[in-house]
Protein backbone atom coordinates (compact mmCIF):
# COMPACT_ATOMS: atom_id res chain seq x y z
CA UNK A 1 0.00 0.00 0.00
CA UNK A 2 0.83 3.77 -0.28
CA UNK A 3 1.80 5.69 3.05
CA UNK A 4 3.32 8.88 4.19
CA UNK A 5 5.80 7.81 6.82
CA UNK A 6 7.78 10.13 9.06
CA UNK A 7 11.59 8.72 10.24
CA UNK A 8 12.81 11.79 11.97
CA UNK A 9 11.86 14.72 13.48
CA UNK A 10 11.88 17.97 11.45
CA UNK A 11 9.92 20.21 9.54
CA UNK A 12 7.10 19.17 7.53
CA UNK A 13 9.44 17.96 5.04
CA UNK A 14 10.12 14.94 6.72
CA UNK A 15 6.74 13.25 5.35
CA UNK A 16 7.88 10.92 2.84
CA UNK A 17 5.68 9.01 0.22
CA UNK A 18 6.71 5.25 0.30
CA UNK A 19 5.31 1.75 -0.70
CA UNK A 20 4.57 0.45 2.79
CA UNK A 21 3.46 -3.18 3.93
CA UNK A 22 -0.28 -3.75 4.11
CA UNK A 23 -1.11 -4.63 7.51
CA UNK A 24 -2.38 -7.76 8.65
CA UNK A 25 -5.59 -8.66 10.74
CA UNK A 26 -5.57 -9.94 14.28
CA UNK A 27 -7.71 -10.86 17.14
CA UNK A 28 -9.99 -7.90 18.64
CA UNK A 29 -8.79 -5.81 15.40
CA UNK A 30 -9.91 -4.59 12.02
CA UNK A 31 -8.44 -3.37 9.05
CA UNK A 32 -9.70 0.13 7.34
CA UNK A 33 -9.47 1.33 4.54
CA UNK A 34 -8.85 4.91 4.68
CA UNK A 35 -11.22 7.21 3.42
CA UNK A 36 -10.24 10.56 4.79
CA UNK A 37 -8.28 11.56 8.55
CA UNK A 38 -7.56 15.00 10.42
CA UNK A 39 -5.19 16.80 11.30
CA UNK A 40 -4.71 17.54 15.55
CA UNK A 41 -1.90 19.91 17.02
CA UNK A 42 -0.51 16.36 18.68
CA UNK A 43 0.11 15.39 14.80
CA UNK A 44 2.21 18.16 14.70
CA UNK A 45 4.04 17.76 17.68
CA UNK A 46 5.29 14.21 16.93
CA UNK A 47 6.22 15.32 13.42
CA UNK A 48 8.40 18.42 14.94
CA UNK A 49 9.71 17.89 18.75
CA UNK A 50 10.16 15.30 21.55
CA UNK A 51 7.11 15.26 23.90
CA UNK A 52 5.68 13.47 26.43
CA UNK A 53 3.99 11.21 23.76
CA UNK A 54 7.17 10.34 21.19
CA UNK A 55 8.63 7.84 23.49
CA UNK A 56 7.45 4.15 20.84
CA UNK A 57 6.29 6.83 18.21
CA UNK A 58 4.97 5.27 15.01
CA UNK A 59 6.23 5.88 11.32
CA UNK A 60 2.75 6.86 10.52
CA UNK A 61 1.16 9.55 11.91
CA UNK A 62 -2.36 10.48 12.62
CA UNK A 63 -5.23 9.21 14.72
CA UNK A 64 -8.25 10.53 13.50
CA UNK A 65 -9.80 8.29 10.36
CA UNK A 66 -12.86 7.14 8.40
CA UNK A 67 -12.92 4.96 6.08
CA UNK A 68 -14.90 1.19 5.36
CA UNK A 69 -13.86 -1.96 7.20
CA UNK A 70 -11.81 -4.00 4.66
CA UNK A 71 -11.24 -7.02 6.94
CA UNK A 72 -12.22 -8.13 10.47
CA UNK A 73 -10.29 -10.08 13.13
CA UNK A 74 -11.62 -12.85 15.10
CA UNK A 75 -13.36 -11.98 18.23
CA UNK A 76 -15.33 -8.33 16.81
CA UNK A 77 -18.77 -8.63 16.46
CA UNK A 78 -19.73 -5.01 16.50
CA UNK A 79 -18.29 -4.52 12.65
CA UNK A 80 -18.64 -6.64 9.27
CA UNK A 81 -16.64 -5.77 6.38
CA UNK A 82 -18.43 -2.85 4.41
CA UNK A 83 -19.31 -0.90 7.13
CA UNK A 84 -18.39 2.64 7.56
CA UNK A 85 -16.65 3.46 10.59
CA UNK A 86 -14.76 6.43 12.09
CA UNK A 87 -12.84 6.86 15.23
CA UNK A 88 -9.34 7.92 16.51
CA UNK A 89 -6.94 4.52 17.02
CA UNK A 90 -3.61 5.11 16.21
CA UNK A 91 -0.61 7.42 15.08
CA UNK A 92 0.92 6.97 18.65
CA UNK A 93 2.25 4.33 21.00
CA UNK A 94 3.79 2.14 17.71
CA UNK A 95 0.57 2.09 16.58
CA UNK A 96 0.82 3.22 13.15
CA UNK A 97 -2.12 6.09 11.89
CA UNK A 98 -3.98 7.10 9.03
CA UNK A 99 -1.66 8.08 6.59
CA UNK A 100 -2.07 5.29 4.35
CA UNK A 101 -4.21 3.20 2.14
CA UNK A 102 -5.18 0.76 4.87
CA UNK A 103 -4.97 1.31 8.84
CA UNK A 104 -4.95 -1.87 11.42
CA UNK A 105 -6.94 -0.49 14.51
CA UNK A 106 -8.19 -2.22 17.81
CA UNK A 107 -12.21 -2.45 17.15
CA UNK A 108 -13.09 -1.28 20.68
CA UNK A 109 -11.80 2.16 19.63
CA UNK A 110 -14.19 2.59 16.76
CA UNK A 111 -17.55 3.06 16.20
CA UNK A 112 -20.29 3.40 12.57
CA UNK A 113 -19.70 6.46 11.38
CA UNK A 114 -22.76 8.97 11.45
CA UNK A 115 -24.91 8.65 8.57
CA UNK A 116 -25.58 11.27 8.11
CA UNK A 117 -21.88 12.93 7.04
CA UNK A 118 -19.29 12.54 4.77
CA UNK A 119 -16.12 10.43 5.16
CA UNK A 120 -14.19 13.75 5.32
CA UNK A 121 -16.27 15.30 7.99
CA UNK A 122 -16.69 12.55 9.77
CA UNK A 123 -13.22 12.21 10.29
CA UNK A 124 -13.17 15.48 12.10
CA UNK A 125 -14.67 14.38 14.97
CA UNK A 126 -12.99 11.62 16.84
CA UNK A 127 -10.43 13.07 18.88
CA UNK A 128 -11.98 16.50 19.57
CA UNK A 129 -15.65 14.53 20.46
CA UNK A 130 -13.79 12.43 22.61
CA UNK A 131 -11.89 14.63 24.27
CA UNK A 132 -14.75 17.69 24.61
CA UNK A 133 -17.10 14.52 25.93
CA UNK A 134 -14.83 13.60 28.50
CA UNK A 135 -14.18 16.94 30.02
CA UNK A 136 -17.92 17.94 30.23
CA UNK A 137 -19.62 14.73 30.62
CA UNK A 138 -17.04 12.78 32.52
CA UNK A 139 -15.25 15.66 34.43
CA UNK A 140 -17.44 18.33 35.02
CA UNK A 141 -20.67 16.24 35.05
CA UNK A 142 -22.12 19.56 33.03
CA UNK A 143 -25.99 19.30 33.50
CA UNK A 144 -28.90 21.62 33.15
CA UNK A 145 -28.87 25.20 34.33
CA UNK A 146 -24.99 24.99 34.97
CA UNK A 147 -23.04 28.41 33.86
CA UNK A 148 -20.50 27.25 31.34
CA UNK A 149 -17.58 28.93 30.06
CA UNK A 150 -15.71 27.66 27.14
CA UNK A 151 -12.25 29.02 26.25
CA UNK A 152 -11.67 28.61 22.43
CA UNK A 153 -14.47 28.60 20.44
CA UNK A 154 -13.21 27.84 17.34
CA UNK A 155 -10.81 25.44 18.17
CA UNK A 156 -11.17 21.81 17.39
CA UNK A 157 -12.72 20.64 20.97
CA UNK A 158 -14.16 24.16 21.52
CA UNK A 159 -17.05 24.14 18.75
CA UNK A 160 -17.70 20.89 19.60
CA UNK A 161 -17.60 21.48 23.32
CA UNK A 162 -19.90 24.59 23.12
CA UNK A 163 -22.59 22.18 21.09
CA UNK A 164 -22.52 19.17 23.34
CA UNK A 165 -22.49 21.95 26.65
CA UNK A 166 -25.88 23.18 25.02
CA UNK A 167 -27.17 19.73 24.56
CA UNK A 168 -26.61 18.67 28.42
CA UNK A 169 -28.42 22.01 29.39
CA UNK A 170 -25.98 24.46 29.83
CA UNK A 171 -26.26 28.14 29.66
CA UNK A 172 -22.58 28.75 27.36
CA UNK A 173 -20.54 31.27 27.29
CA UNK A 174 -17.69 30.90 25.09
CA UNK A 175 -14.52 33.15 23.68
CA UNK A 176 -12.88 33.24 20.38
CA UNK A 177 -10.87 36.46 18.55
CA UNK A 178 -12.25 39.02 16.12
CA UNK A 179 -11.25 37.21 13.37
CA UNK A 180 -13.42 34.28 14.24
CA UNK A 181 -16.51 36.16 15.97
CA UNK A 182 -18.53 35.43 12.98
CA UNK A 183 -17.97 32.22 12.64
CA UNK A 184 -17.95 31.15 16.67
CA UNK A 185 -21.38 33.06 16.55
CA UNK A 186 -23.10 30.20 14.56
CA UNK A 187 -22.24 27.88 16.99
CA UNK A 188 -24.66 28.05 19.11
CA UNK A 189 -23.09 29.46 22.39
CA UNK A 190 -25.75 31.97 24.46
CA UNK A 191 -23.16 34.37 24.46
CA UNK A 192 -19.78 35.43 22.35
CA UNK A 193 -16.62 37.04 24.28
CA UNK A 194 -14.14 38.86 22.30
CA UNK A 195 -11.50 38.24 24.25
CA UNK A 196 -9.50 40.95 23.05
CA UNK A 197 -11.98 44.19 24.15
CA UNK A 198 -13.72 41.86 27.19
CA UNK A 199 -12.58 41.83 30.17
CA UNK A 200 -13.17 38.31 32.58
CA UNK A 201 -14.11 40.77 34.99
CA UNK A 202 -16.93 42.27 32.67
CA UNK A 203 -18.08 38.73 30.72
CA UNK A 204 -18.47 37.50 34.64
CA UNK A 205 -20.65 40.71 35.66
CA UNK A 206 -22.65 40.51 32.60
CA UNK A 207 -23.64 36.41 32.41
CA UNK A 208 -22.46 34.89 35.44
CA UNK A 209 -23.91 36.80 37.78
CA UNK A 210 -20.83 38.64 39.57
CA UNK A 211 -20.17 35.57 41.25
CA UNK A 212 -18.33 33.06 38.71
CA UNK A 213 -19.18 30.36 36.17
CA UNK A 214 -19.69 27.15 37.97
CA UNK A 215 -17.44 25.00 35.24
CA UNK A 216 -14.99 25.83 32.43
CA UNK A 217 -13.27 24.21 29.69
CA UNK A 218 -10.04 25.38 29.32
CA UNK A 219 -8.74 24.38 25.99
CA UNK A 220 -6.19 27.07 25.16
CA UNK A 221 -4.42 26.90 28.81
CA UNK A 222 -1.13 28.69 28.97
CA UNK A 223 -1.54 32.22 29.79
CA UNK A 224 -5.47 32.03 29.79
CA UNK A 225 -5.64 29.28 32.71
CA UNK A 226 -5.21 33.04 34.80
CA UNK A 227 -8.73 34.06 33.14
CA UNK A 228 -10.12 30.34 33.58
CA UNK A 229 -9.46 30.81 37.32
CA UNK A 230 -10.73 34.53 37.62
CA UNK A 231 -14.04 33.35 35.98
CA UNK A 232 -14.86 30.31 37.65
CA UNK A 233 -16.81 31.23 41.29
CA UNK A 234 -15.60 29.57 44.93
CA UNK A 235 -15.82 25.60 45.01
CA UNK A 236 -16.22 25.32 40.82
CA UNK A 237 -14.86 23.36 38.63
CA UNK A 238 -11.92 23.97 35.49
CA UNK A 239 -11.27 20.96 33.13
CA UNK A 240 -7.91 21.61 30.97
CA UNK A 241 -6.30 20.13 28.14
CA UNK A 242 -2.72 21.01 28.78
CA UNK A 243 -0.70 21.07 31.43
CA UNK A 244 -1.26 23.75 34.28
CA UNK A 245 2.17 24.83 35.76
CA UNK A 246 0.57 27.38 38.91
CA UNK A 247 -2.26 25.27 40.75
CA UNK A 248 -2.24 27.98 43.99
CA UNK A 249 -5.51 29.72 42.17
CA UNK A 250 -6.76 26.08 42.77
CA UNK A 251 -6.33 25.77 46.89
CA UNK A 252 -7.44 29.50 47.22
CA UNK A 253 -10.83 29.10 45.47
CA UNK A 254 -11.34 25.55 46.88
CA UNK A 255 -11.72 24.37 43.38
CA UNK A 256 -11.43 21.46 41.05
CA UNK A 257 -9.06 21.29 38.57
CA UNK A 258 -9.82 18.64 36.36
CA UNK A 259 -7.18 17.15 33.56
CA UNK A 260 -8.51 15.72 30.23
CA UNK A 261 -6.18 12.84 27.59
CA UNK A 262 -7.77 11.13 25.71
CA UNK A 263 -5.10 9.45 24.61
CA UNK A 264 -4.91 7.41 28.03
CA UNK A 265 -6.62 4.52 26.49
CA UNK A 266 -4.31 4.57 23.51
CA UNK A 267 -1.10 4.45 25.70
CA UNK A 268 -2.29 2.43 28.58
CA UNK A 269 -4.56 0.24 26.95
CA UNK A 270 -7.16 0.74 29.43
CA UNK A 271 -10.66 1.73 29.02
CA UNK A 272 -10.43 1.51 25.33
CA UNK A 273 -13.87 0.47 24.84
CA UNK A 274 -15.06 3.85 26.00
CA UNK A 275 -14.01 5.50 23.17
CA UNK A 276 -16.31 3.49 21.06
CA UNK A 277 -19.28 4.66 23.36
CA UNK A 278 -18.73 7.56 23.43
CA UNK A 279 -18.40 7.68 19.33
CA UNK A 280 -21.30 5.84 18.88
CA UNK A 281 -23.36 8.35 21.10
CA UNK A 282 -21.48 11.24 19.20
CA UNK A 283 -22.69 9.79 16.01
CA UNK A 284 -26.08 9.36 17.10
CA UNK A 285 -25.99 13.40 18.04
CA UNK A 286 -24.70 14.25 14.93
CA UNK A 287 -27.54 12.43 12.94
CA UNK A 288 -29.94 14.07 15.36
CA UNK A 289 -29.06 17.60 14.41
CA UNK A 290 -27.12 18.24 17.60
CA UNK A 291 -23.18 18.13 16.51
CA UNK A 292 -22.43 19.37 13.29
CA UNK A 293 -18.17 19.78 12.79
CA UNK A 294 -16.31 22.71 12.03
CA UNK A 295 -14.55 22.08 8.75
CA UNK A 296 -11.76 24.64 7.80
CA UNK A 297 -12.06 25.63 4.00
CA UNK A 298 -8.56 24.14 2.43
CA UNK A 299 -9.27 20.82 1.46
CA UNK A 300 -5.79 18.39 1.33
CA UNK A 301 -5.27 15.02 0.41
CA UNK A 302 -3.26 12.41 2.32
CA UNK A 303 -0.25 12.87 0.05
CA UNK A 304 -0.62 16.98 0.54
CA UNK A 305 0.03 16.11 4.67
CA UNK A 306 3.11 18.47 4.41
CA UNK A 307 1.08 21.03 3.06
CA UNK A 308 -2.02 20.69 5.92
CA UNK A 309 0.24 20.41 8.60
CA UNK A 310 2.41 23.63 7.51
CA UNK A 311 -1.34 25.47 7.17
CA UNK A 312 -1.90 24.46 11.29
CA UNK A 313 1.24 26.08 11.99
CA UNK A 314 -0.06 28.96 10.25
CA UNK A 315 -2.67 29.12 12.66
CA UNK A 316 -4.94 30.43 9.82
CA UNK A 317 -6.87 27.81 9.99
CA UNK A 318 -10.85 27.96 11.66
CA UNK A 319 -11.79 24.36 12.48
CA UNK A 320 -10.77 21.11 11.62
CA UNK A 321 -8.09 20.95 8.55
CA UNK A 322 -8.77 17.61 6.49
CA UNK A 323 -7.02 14.88 4.49
CA UNK A 324 -9.04 12.92 1.97
CA UNK A 325 -7.79 9.78 0.40
CA UNK A 326 -8.72 11.03 -3.21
Amino acid sequence: MKAMVVRHIGSADVFESIEYPMPEVKPGHIVVEVKASSVNPLDVMLRSSKNPWSENRPEILHGDVAGVVHDVGEGVTLFKPGDEVYGCAGGVAGQNGALADYMLVDAELMAKKPESLSMSEAAALPLVSITAWEGLHDKLKVTKGDRVLIHGATGGVGHIAIQLARHFGATVTATTKPRTLDIAAGLGADHLINVLDTSVQEYVRQFAGGVGYDKVFDTVVGENIKNSFEAVRFYGDVAVTLPVEDTFPVLMKSLSLHGVLMLVPLFNGINRSAHGRILTEVAQLVDNGVIKPLIDPHPFTIWQVADAHRHLESRQAVGKIILTAD
